[in-house]
């Protein structure tokens, strides 16, 4: 088993163990897997997926001084502070609302030359305020990433389960649902087992699944597993895909697959292989990723018509929902020196076209990739319009929309599906006074 030696006092004291002890994973679990002892508002209708609008929360920021002793992670592309040169986002996020003990300093200016700040998503209070604006907006929850290839590092699981505890109480406080979702990017072969283990901590340690916030569906529990079927020559198999499925539903719960694009034909961005589609078959629900897939409003349209109801059309006839993923826009360069702003916003043109494309196509769910996704440009929740003196670094903005106009536009994406204003292509107009 991997140990770490624990320098901080503030570090030990938070897990209970001796300054400078071996820090193990069962420290780790012992530390942070508790049942929900919380309040639970009543919100939003937990027992189905059905008419709901949720997104990815990745959950996986840190900075110096956050308490978890990571140091800077997803802020950066290398090692030294967040600077100029050394930026691995391309949005800047909005943390104006967020207390001072949640904000952290950076090498960024404004070009105003007051200093440029970020979060820590360790921090609970910043958590919690990221649920009450899905709450505010009219957005129905997250699917909270779990990372598997991190599962070994106790610090990196450490983070994980405080983060996953600061999603439940978020959406038991805002009456919000959520459920977990297991990112298998980076797993090693023969190391399905670590997921299983993973998975029984939470259960019998955390209780995990029976708090009211919880999301279920059919009447079980819901657990997505999100990278089956990709062909870009990952480490795991097919036959490691449906050990995890079958032990999933032997568990008693509902299981979401993240599939390729391409999955219905065994072509593009899937393998081509028919075991592909039995170990679908055992699942409950079908999600093939979309980011990057379509660049416009009528790309989005065409994929919605050319493959998303032919997907449906599949997914009936076996007995699954469909669960269509759409993002607001994407940006890689300050990560990799790729095209910046790549799939442009149009502020809000195409995030809108995507709803009314999914709604047409006849999706009764929808999947938002991503809520707090600075690093690909992704992010829906409040960022930035001001300028930054970044150097070598850019940085996307709102293109002048207000900072919080992608948690409104979203909110206005459910209101859709769920038929509580027209089916038009227009982009909505914000009127009224705003949350």
């Amino acid at each position: 088993m991997k140990k770490f030696l624990w320098t901080s006092l503030a570090g030990a004291a938070v897990l209970g163990v001796a300054l400078a002890a071996p820090l193990t994973r069962e420290d780790v679990l012992a530390a942070t897997l508790k049942p929900y002892a919380g309040v639970s508002v009543r919100g939003v209708d937990a027992s189905t997926l059905s008419n709901k609008v949720l997104c990815g929360y990745q959950g996986w920021f840190n900075t110096e001084g956050d308490g978890a002793e990571r140091g800077l992670v997803h802020w950066t592309k290398q090692r030294g502070p967040l600077a100029p040169g050394n930026a691995k986002i391309d949005l800047w996020p909005d943390v104006s609302e967020l207390s001072p003990a949640e904000r952290f300093a950076t090498g960024f200016k404004f070009t105003n030359g007051r200093t440029a700040e970020v979060f820590s998503s360790f921090k609970q209070a910043t958590v919690l305020r990221h649920f009450q604006w899905m709450r505010d907006y009219g957005i129905d929850g997250a699917f909270v990433q779990r990372f598997v290839s991190g599962l070994r590092d106790p610090r990196v699981l450490r983070h994980n389960n405080t983060v996953l505890a600061h999603c439940r109480e978020g959406a038991n406080l805002n009456g919000r649902a959520y459920a977990v979702m297991y990112d298998l990017s980076g797993l090693g072969a023969n190391r399905t087992a670590e997921v299983l283990d993973d998975w029984r901590a939470l259960r019998t340690r955390m209780r995990m699944g029976n708090d009211p916030a919880y999301l279920r569906h059919r009447g079980r529990p819901l657990v997505a597993l999100w990278g089956v079927g990709f062909n870009d020559q990952r480490a795991y198999t097919l036959a490691d895909c449906r050990q995890l499925v079958e032990f999933f539903k032997q568990d008693g719960c509902a299981v979401m697959l993240g599939v390729p694009t391409g999955w219905r034909e065994l072509k593009r961005d899937a393998m081509p292989d028919a075991a592909l589609h039995e170990i679908i078959a055992l699942a409950d629900v079908v999600s093939p990723w979309s980011v990057g897939r379509y660049h416009t409003p009528a790309q989005a349209t065409k994929t919605a018509e050319k493959i998303w109801q032919p997907d449906l059309a599949w997914c009936a006839a076996h007995k699954l929902d469909f669960l269509p993923v759409v993002y607001p826009g994407f940006s890689w360069f300050n990560m990799y020196g790729k095209a910046f702003n790549q799939v442009p916003r149009l502020k809000g043109e195409f995030l809108w076209a995507q709803f009314v494309a999914a709604k047409r196509a006849g999706a009764t769910m929808i999947y938002v990739a991503m809520f707090d996704e600075v690093d690909e440009g992704t992010a829906i929740f409040k960022c930035t319009n001001e300028p930054i003196a970044g150097g070598e670094s850019r940085f996307l903005t709102y293109e002048g929309l207000p900072g919080d106009h992608y948690l409104w536009l979203t909110g206005e994406g459910a209101r859709l599906l769920r038929g509580e204003r027209p089916l038009e292509d227009q982009l909505p107009v914000r009127k009224g006074k705003l949350p």
